[in-house]
């Protein structure tokens, strides 16, 4: 499988992931547990994107860009809008993530303050995941090309399933992880600051924050099965899979916090998803019919998006659904039968 990742670009890019993390780390740290404001997170966001497109900038005029040499040229203009368009969509189901993410810290009460630690452990938790699956399956796409109709086949599947659910109320209650995990954990019925075990009349128990922490770990699974064939179907190039999926994830806590409050605004956004899921499977299963150009499946996917988050602001949500954070998926949703105890 033919990449761009030399071994020079595979170390920068390591240790700029590497000195990303313990920058976010000592500011964790040095802040302790506060609330994050809009502004903050608003300002945290914007520097992640930035980052991201001075990356791929970089990237493209170490590939040859701004050079004399045409094929070198197209070479880089095509890594280039690879990696923007496999950020994007990374990007955009880091969303459903997002939602996900407050549909547990609402379920079970987390405060604002121990939210940022939370998420911090669930993007360490997701950048190991998807280095391994995208390893994976870039091995797995060199020797076993009908595996792309495989991820194809799944991605349509995941799409349709997360259509049909975004329209419902998620049920926690009945969550099989939730419950496995009930089964087998003696679980504080409070937080204890910060803390993942507590004592109570002798007995350690794990506080909600633990649990919290091992359902995102679940839903950092599912996603990163879901995310990587998406990208997989933009190129197959794990240079640019594995960067375009890191730099997604690097700025997700930051997202969480600005779009949590927004959530009922983008309503409909959920659908969007689902049709982008299902556009990209289709284009993997077509790849040796008719090979959709990338430029193409950024336009669509932005067009898709931009249209769904237009559509949620001029029409409004059903009755009910404002009330609840949307997180269709991986969950799943049904009707609930009864109130949690």
């Amino acid at each position: 499988m033919v990449s761009v990742g030399s071994p020079l670009l595979w170390s920068l890019f390591a240790a700029f992931v590497v000195v990303a993390l313990l920058i976010d780390f000592f500011a964790l740290r040095q802040q302790g547990a506060h609330r994050v404001s809009m502004k903050e997170a608003g300002i945290w966001t914007l520097v992640w994107v930035a980052v991201s497109f001075v990356f791929v900038g970089l990237l493209w005029w170490g590939l040859g860009g701004m050079g004399e040499d045409a094929a070198a040229r197209a070479m880089a203009n095509d890594k280039a809008l690879e990696f923007i368009t496999g950020y994007l969509i990374e990007k955009a189901l880091a969303v459903d993530n997002i939602f996900v993410f407050l549909m547990l810290f609402t379920y079970f009460a987390v405060p604002p303050e121990f939210q940022k630690r939370v998420l911090m452990l669930g993007i360490l938790g997701a950048l190991v995941l998807r280095g391994a699956l995208i390893l994976v399956g870039a091995w797995l796409i060199a020797q076993f090309h009908w595996i792309l109709y495989v991820f194809g086949a799944f991605l349509l599947f995941t799409g349709i399933k997360m259509w049909w659910a975004a329209g419902q109320e998620p049920d926690l209650d009945n969550n099989p992880a939730l419950n496995w995990l009930r089964r087998r954990i003696k679980i504080a019925p409070d937080y204890d600051g910060e803390r993942f075990f507590t004592y109570k009349d002798g007995v350690k128990l794990a506080t909600p924050l633990l649990v919290v922490v091992l359902l995102i770990g679940i839903v950092d699974i599912v996603f990163a099965v879901d995310s990587i064939p998406a990208i997989f179907a933009i190129t197959t190039d794990p240079f640019i899979v594995l960067t375009s999926n890191v730099f997604a994830i690097l700025g997700l806590r930051a997202m969480y916090f600005l779009l949590a409050g927004m959530h009922e605004r983008f309503h409909l956004l959920p659908y969007g998803l689902a049709i982008v899921l299902v556009f990209i499977g289709s284009k993997m299963l077509l790849i040796d019919i008719y090979k959709i150009p990338v430029a193409w499946s950024l336009i669509g996917t932005a067009l898709i998006l931009g249209t769904t988050m237009v559509l949620s602001l001029k029409i409004p949500p059903k009755a009910g659904e404002a009330q609840k954070p949307r997180g269709a998926y991986p969950f799943g949703s049904k009707e609930k039968t009864g109130d949690h105890e």
